[in-house]
C-alpha cells in the first residue's frame, strides 16, 4: 500500500499531498531524502531506503526540471510495488498541466490523483495476468524453451550437414548455446562431431577430411620450421654485439677501507644526541613558523581555463559525436535557437566527455557514473538557452554538483568546540583511525602543532598497542612539540587505555586529547570491533578517518566499509560513525585529486585537514573551489 504521496517545488514548498492516503509517516524520510540524497547529488539513484524504528520505507521520485518540481512516492519496502514509477509519471505528466506558480494549493487534484492511481493498479494488474508467477518475462520462457532449443539446435545440424554443411544460425541461441556443448561444439559448417574449427584463418587445420592447410597433403611444412629456426639463430648473434656497452662511459667501484673507516658519531637523529651522550631535544614548536591551516589559498583568475575548456569540448564534441549524429548545423541551430527540452540522448555525449575527465583525475569509477546520473537527471527536460552548447550547460551543472557535494553540510569549527568544552570543564576528544601506514601519527602531531598555535594545551594518547615502535614514534612528537602523552605501553586494550588518558586530561586540564590508534583494514573484524569499542566507551567529540590522497576506487571501499563496520559492531542503537576526513600526502599525486571527491561522497562527511608536507606546518584546509576546477580542467 502506497503510504504517501508529495509534490514540491525545488526550494522546499509542499504544493499538493494525498489527503486519501494519510498515513502518519514514522520519522521524518521525506527530510532524510533531500538532505542525504537530493541535496548531495545521488538523484540519479533508482530508490532510497529509510530506516526507522518499527518500519522501513523506500521513496522514488522524479522531477520536472522545467517547472523546478520533485515527485516524492513512500510506501513500505515489504509491499515491493510495481507500480509506483508509472503512477510517478502519470501524476507528473498531469500536474505539470494545470501547474501555475502562482498557486500554492491544488486541492482539486485529488480527484484526478484518484483515477490515476486505478489507472496504474489496473495496469500492474494486467501485467501480472499476462505475467504470471513462475514464468519469467522475455523471450526463452524460462528452462523449458532452452531445453527445447538444445533438442533443435541438434536437429539442425544434422538437417543442414544432409543439405550441404551451411551454417545453423536459427537453433540454439536462445540459451547461449549451452545445449550444443552437451553433444560437442557447435561448428561453423553445421557438422556436430566434436571436431574444434577455429576462426583464425593464419591457422592450418585439416578438418573431417578436408584439406585446409598451405601443402598439398594437409600437414605443416617442416622445411618451413628449419627455415624459422635459422632465422631466429641468426637474430640471436647479432644481440650480444648490440648489447655490449662502451668500457670507457663503466663506472668502476671504489673499494672499502675497513681499518680507517670514520665512526660515526651519531645514528639516532630524532632526539639530537650529544658527543657526550647526553640527549638534547630539539623543541620546534617556536621556530617552525605559522600553520598553513591559518593561510589563506590565493587561486588565479579562471578566464584563459574557462577559454581553454570551451576549446577542448568543441574538439571532444566533434570527434565523439552522438549515437544519432545530428551534424555540424543541427548542432549549431540548436546552439543559436535553443531547444524545447533536453533529452538523455543529447546529454550521454557530454556526460561522456565528464565521467572520462573525472576518472582520470582519480575519482572511483562507480562515484562518477553516479554523478553523470544525477547530472542527467538535474538537466532532463529542461529548455536549453539560446546560444549555449549542450557541453557547456552539462559542464555547469557538474560544477555546480561537485561544489555542492565538497561543501560542509554542517560545520565543525574544531577551536569553536574546544572552547565549548572548556566552559564546561571537560577535555576536547578527537579520535584519529584509518587504514596501515597512512600517516596518522604523524598528522596527528600536525594537528597538535596547529592547536599549539591558538594556545590550546594538547595532550596525546598512545593508543596504538598493537604496531611495534608506535608509541616510541608517538613520544618522539611529544618531546619535539613539548605536550605531555599517556601511554600504558602494547599489549593493553586500547579503549582503557583511551578512557584513562581522558580522566588524566581532566585532572591536569589539557583542553585538547588526540587518541592515536593502531592502522587497520576495513575487513578485519577483530581489529574494527576493538576500534568500535574505543568510540562506544569513550564517545569522543570527533573521529576523524585519516585517509591516502593516493588511492582512487580503494576509497570507496575503505570509507563504507569502516562506517558498516562501526554501526554494526557497536553496542549502540545510534553508533557514532565518521565526522570527517583527514587526506594525507597531497602533495605527492599533482592534479589527481579526486579520493577527495570519492570519500565526501561516499561518507558525507567533509575534508577537515589536508596533509601536505614532512613539516609541523604542512597541514591546510581543502579549497574546495580549488579542488572543483582541477577535476574539470
Amino acid at each position: 500500500m502506497l503510504e504517501q504521496l508529495l509534490i514540491f517545488t525545488r526550494g522546499g514548498l509542499i504544493l499538493w499531498t494525498c489527503k486519501e492516503l494519510g498515513n502518519a509517516l514514522k520519522g521524518s524520510p521525506i527530510d532524510t531524502l533531500i538532505r542525504s540524497c537530493l541535496l548531495e547529488e545521488r538523484s540519479g539513484a533508482a530508490s532510497y531506503n529509510y530506516d526507522v524504528p518499527g518500519a522501513s520505507y523506500t521513496l522514488k521520485w522524479t522531477f520536472h526540471n522545467e517547472l523546478g518540481l520533485v515527485f516524492v512516492a513512500v510506501y513500505q519496502r515489504i509491499l515491493h510495488l510495481l507500480y509506483v514509477e508509472d503512477l510517478l509519471a502519470m501524476v507528473k505528466r498531469e500536474f505539470s498541466q494545470v501547474y501555475d506558480p502562482k498557486r500554492t494549493v491544488y486541492n482539486d487534484f485529488d480527484e484526478t490523483f484518484r483515477q490515476l492511481k486505478m489507472e496504474a493498479l489496473a495496469r500492474a494488474e494486467d501485467l501480472k495476468k499476462s505475467n504470471p508467477v513462475g514464468k519469467p518475462v522475455g523471450g526463452n520462457n524460462g528452462k523449458k524453451q532452452g531445453q527445447g532449443n538444445n533438442k533443435s539446435g541438434l536437429e539442425g545440424g544434422s538437417k543442414k550437414k544432409s543439405e550441404g554443411g551451411l551454417k545453423d544460425d536459427g537453433s540454439g541461441d536462445g540459451n547461449d548455446n549451452k545445449g550444443d556443448d552437451n553433444k560437442g561444439r557447435k561448428l561453423e559448417n553445421g557438422y556436430s562431431n566434436g571436431n574444434f574449427v577455429t576462426k583464425d584463418s593464419n591457422v592450418d587445420s585439416n578438418v573431417n577430411g578436408r584439406d585446409y592447410a598451405s601443402s598439398g597433403n594437409g600437414a605443416f611444412d617442416v622445411n618451413k620450421l628449419q627455415k624459422l629456426r635459422s632465422k631466429g639463430s641468426k637474430k640471436t648473434d647479432i644481440v650480444p654485439k648490440a648489447s655490449k656497452a662502451d668500457p670507457n662511459k663503466k663506472a668502476t667501484k671504489k673499494n672499502r677501507v675497513w681499518d680507517d673507516a670514520p665512526v660515526e658519531k651519531k645514528l639516532d637523529f630524532t632526539d639530537n644526541a650529544g658527543e657526550d651522550g647526553d640527549r638534547k631535544i630539539d623543541f620546534v614548536a617556536p621556530v617552525q613558523g605559522e600553520s598553513m591551516m591559518d593561510k589563506e589559498e590565493i587561486i588565479s583568475s579562471e578566464s584563459e581555463d574557462e577559454e581553454e575548456e570551451e576549446e577542448e569540448d568543441d574538439v571532444g564534441k566533434k570527434s565523439k559525436p552522438s549515437a544519432k549524429n545530428k551534424g555540424w548545423f543541427s548542432s549549431m541551430f540548436q546552439s543559436i535557437a535553443g531547444k524545447a527540452n533536453l533529452e538523455k540522448s543529447d546529454l550521454e555525449p557530454a556526460l561522456k566527455a565528464l565521467k572520462d575527465r573525472l576518472m582520470t583525475k582519480n575519482v572511483a569509477e562507480e562515484i562518477a557514473e553516479k554523478l553523470c546520473e544525477s547530472v542527467a537527471a538535474s538537466l532532463e527536460g529542461k529548455k536549453l538557452a539560446s546560444f549555449t552548447r549542450i557541453s557547456s550547460t552539462a559542464h555547469a551543472a557538474m560544477e555546480e554538483a561537485l561544489v555542492r557535494i565538497l561543501t560542509p553540510k554542517r560545520s565543525i569549527d574544531i577551536l569553536r568546540d574546544v572552547h565549548a568544552s572548556k566552559e564546561q570543564r571537560k577535555p576536547y576528544v578527537v579520535v584519529f583511525v584509518g587504514v596501515n601506514g597512512v600517516g596518522k601519527s604523524t598528522n596527528l602531531a600536525k594537528v597538535a602543532y596547529w592547536l599549539l598555535q591558538h594556545n590550546v594545551s594538547v595532550m596525546m594518547a598512545a593508543c596504538d598497542t598493537f604496531r611495534s615502535g608506535a608509541v616510541e614514534q608517538l613520544r618522539t612528537h611529544a618531546r619535539r612539540l613539548q605536550i605531555p602523552i599517556f601511554e600504558k605501553g602494547y599489549e593493553k586494550d586500547p579503549a582503557i587505555v583511551a578512557k584513562e588518558a581522558i580522566q588524566e586530561a581532566t585532572r591536569n586540564g589539557s583542553d585538547v586529547v588526540l587518541v592515536d590508534t593502531a592502522g587497520r583494514m576495513q575487513d578485519n573484524e577483530p581489529l574494527m570491533r576493538a576500534l568500535s569499542k574505543l568510540i562506544y566507551l569513550n564517545n569522543p567529540d570527533l573521529v576523524l578517518f585519516v585517509g591516502e590522497a593516493l588511492v582512487g576506487n580503494d576509497a570507496v571501499d575503505q570509507l563504507s566499509k569502516f562506517n558498516q563496520k562501526l554501526g554494526d559492531l557497536s553496542p549502540s542503537s545510534n553508533p557514532r560513525l565518521i565526522d570527517g576526513i583527514l587526506l594525507t600526502k597531497f602533495d605527492t599525486i599533482d592534479d589527481k585529486v579526486g579520493a577527495a571527491l570519492s570519500m565526501v561522497y561516499i561518507s558525507g562527511s567533509p575534508v577537515m585537514f589536508v596533509g601536505c608536507g614532512q613539516s609541523y606546518t604542512d597541514l591546510k584546509k581543502l579549497n574546495v573551489k580549488s579542488i572543483v576546477k582541477t577535476l574539470l580542467k
